[in-house]
């Protein structure tokens, strides 16, 4: 007997956005709101009922949560190559009502390369902090970071040939920078997961290295408008 061969279709790509009740200009605009903004997620739900919209605010904040790290991924390939010369260091965000660490670096150019929160400043999250932000960078020539004892034996491990440099105030550039995730932080009345630490941070992130020019999202319009410009690329992305 004669067997006819079945034909299988090719999958069809399914959308992120595929299952919700609001438009994904709808989600992506609340999401890019609470992170270019000091806002509470109550405030973007305002704001969204002033555009005739209603979304409660634990909506939203499963939006955010779910839909950063898809957008910081498909950001990442639009990303100029990160610098040789790179900042380390770490600042202290409140989790929980604990305290814990968020480890950050940017460039010589003011590109946040990568960051990683974590409960604890030891070793072996320094070491997870520099193997995340090597996997997708290219290895500097230069890394400067406070005197914390953990760093000389990462370096070695991880960057032998890089020159390490740990005197006094030579750490600024970080430093400054951190506040800018922290104002972002101020408005939040802490946070209750370590999850979330990471999200928003990777967001404002993004937001930031936007506002830049650090990719090529949003280059073709006026640089106040480039952050809305690239949210809307990266929600076609997914």
């Amino acid at each position: 007997m004669r067997r006819h061969r079945q034909h299988v279709r090719p999958a069809v790509p399914v959308s992120e956005f595929a299952g919700f009740r609001f438009s994904p200009e709808v989600i992506v605009l609340a999401v890019r709101w609470y992170l270019r903004y000091g806002l509470s997620y109550r405030d973007v739900e305002e704001l969204l009922t002033e555009h005739g919209i209603t979304a409660d605010h634990v909506t939203i904040s499963r939006w955010v949560q779910r839909f950063t790290p898809l957008l910081v991924d498909a950001a990442r390939p639009c990303r100029h190559s990160t610098g040789d010369r790179w900042f380390v260091d770490e600042t202290y965000v409140k989790v929980a009502g604990r305290w814990t660490y968020l480890y950050r670096a940017v460039d010589q150019f003011g590109q946040v390369i990568d960051m990683l929160a974590a409960e604890h400043r030891d070793l072996a999250a320094a070491r997870r902090f520099f193997t995340r932000a090597l996997s997708h960078s290219r290895k500097p020539v230069e890394v400067t970071t406070d005197r914390a004892p953990v760093y000389p034996r990462v370096l070695d491990e991880q960057l032998p040939a890089a020159h390490h440099v740990d005197v006094a105030r030579a750490n600024n550039r970080i430093e400054s920078d951190h506040s800018r995730l922290k104002a972002r932080l101020r408005p939040m009345r802490g946070l209750k997961r370590l999850r979330s630490a990471q999200t928003i941070s990777a967001g404002n992130a993004l937001v930031q290295n936007i506002r830049r020019g650090h990719d090529e999202l949003g280059m073709e319009v006026d640089s106040r408008l480039r952050v809305p410009a690239a949210f809307t690329e990266l929600a076609r992305a997914l």
